[in-house]
């Protein structure tokens, strides 16, 4: 059964909560970036970002960096952009974006969970992104973008979330230049804290929607300070990390999109020749066309739309992982056709979320360097699930969920307090 506790969190003062919280860096591109922090003296990114001020460059992941992360972090707690909550506190958070609303809960999950399998896994984590991201959390002693669960639907954990979110009235609530808004409840009340807690204690199992690294570089850290403490109670900070818990009702799983640079020497009528073996090509014009269902694909080439349907022998639904579109589309088109035999390091296939939608793949094959591209249709949280609780393992880039939170917003210490 899932344990997860609340925390006295480290987060912005309310008025400058718009002006810290930031997306990952990874989000921004390098003017961007630039333009960002020369901007903005609060934003989140000079914690992460901290060569900026003093113009010293430092390389990322060494000592040096990771030192100059953590004097930051700490410099923004002495100048009070950061406060922290006196009282162990779930915080509800709310997200609106295109017409969507989300609603969860942030607390710390335990390492033991990730250990037992409680908390399930559909991703393969990479050891050396692992250790790189372990190293950090070492020095810098701080969480500061949960991990993105997802668990099933809790009636009294809704009761407990609508109830706050009626009748209170939120610690923040603020619009980003992206256009979402984004709302936050400090949760300290003793009776509801307990409640959620307890009703957490009854969930057998939570999975992971995005943050696969965060949960494995924690586990690692955790279980490095156990082995330095023999006498460690469990309940030492280093022994949960940052998360932000939605109802599975509550996320959105979007479809993870390919663009090829090249149609692996063939010209284009050879190519289509070559779909027909697996797949019921059908042309649909210059008009964008997105997948219909599963097993249906997209494709644009040439300016032009096609639909492609997998024929019943490619498919496998009994598999787990073989009937994923990603995989039909890797097994029977991206290997055998284009030769792309590893999507992690193939310099020759890019990736484009869902939430850019179709026109997205027409503008990377019209306007860049790309050939064809091919749209699929979006993985069923039951899919997801039915993998994580198989023990089996999803293609690279199969799912874009969202919401995707902002980092800076509410902050866990691995510090003893």
């Amino acid at each position: 059964m899932a344990k997860i506790i609340p925390f006295k969190g480290i987060r912005p003062s309310k008025d400058k909560v718009h002006l810290v919280a930031s997306r990952s860096v990874d989000g921004y591109d390098k003017k961007e970036l630039h333009e960002k922090l020369a901007s903005n003296p609060y934003s989140f990114l000079h914690v992460i970002s901290p060569d900026f001020k003093d113009g010293k460059r430092t390389k990322p992941g060494t000592p040096a960096r990771l030192h100059k992360v953590k004097a930051q972090y700490l410099k923004f707690i002495q100048e009070d952009v950061f406060i922290k909550d006196e009282e162990p506190s779930y915080y509800i958070y709310q997200q609106f974006k295109e017409g969507n609303a989300y609603t969860g809960i942030i607390g710390c999950s335990s390492i033991d969970d990730y250990f037992n399998g409680v908390i399930k896994i559909h991703e393969q984590t990479l050891t050396e992104r692992e250790q790189k991201l372990k190293e950090y959390l070492e020095v810098c002693d701080f969480n500061a973008e949960p991990v993105l669960f997802s668990y099933p639907n809790d009636k009294v954990i809704d009761e407990i979330t609508a109830k706050v979110t009626l009748a209170d009235a939120p610690v923040y609530d603020f619009t980003t230049t992206d256009r979402v808004r984004h709302k936050l409840w400090v949760l300290d009340n003793s009776e509801q804290v307990k409640d959620i807690q307890e009703r957490f204690s009854h969930i057998p199992a939570v999975y992971i929607a995005d943050g696969h690294h965060r949960s494995a570089s924690s586990a690692l850290l955790g279980k490095s300070r156990r082995e330095s403490n023999p006498g460690y109670t469990g309940e030492e900070p280093f022994n949960f990390y940052l998360g932000v818990f939605f109802p599975e009702t509550q996320l959105k799983i979007f479809d993870f999109n390919r663009v090829v640079k090249d149609l692996n020497g063939m010209d284009s009528a050879t190519f289509l020749n070559r779909l027909n073996e697996k797949f019921i090509v059908s042309e649909k014009g210059t008009d964008e066309y997105k997948p219909v269902q599963k097993h249906n694909f997209s494709m644009y080439l040439d300016g032009q739309w096609y639909s492609l349907d997998a024929k019943k022998e490619i498919v496998h639904n009994d598999e787990p992982v073989g009937s994923l579109d990603a995989s039909i589309l890797s097994e029977h088109i991206l290997s055998p056709i284009l030769d792309i035999q590893d999507l992690k390091t193939d310099k020759r296939i890019g990736f484009v979320s869902g939430i850019k939608g179709m026109k997205e793949l027409k503008h990377q094959v019209d306007k860049w360097n790309f050939r064809v591209a091919f749209g699929l249709y979006p993985v069923e949280m039951k899919q997801l699930k039915h993998i994580a609780d198989t023990n089996n393992i999803m293609p690279p880039k199969t799912t874009w969920v969202e919401p995707k939170m902002r980092s800076g917003l509410v902050i866990y210490s691995l510090e003893n307090s």
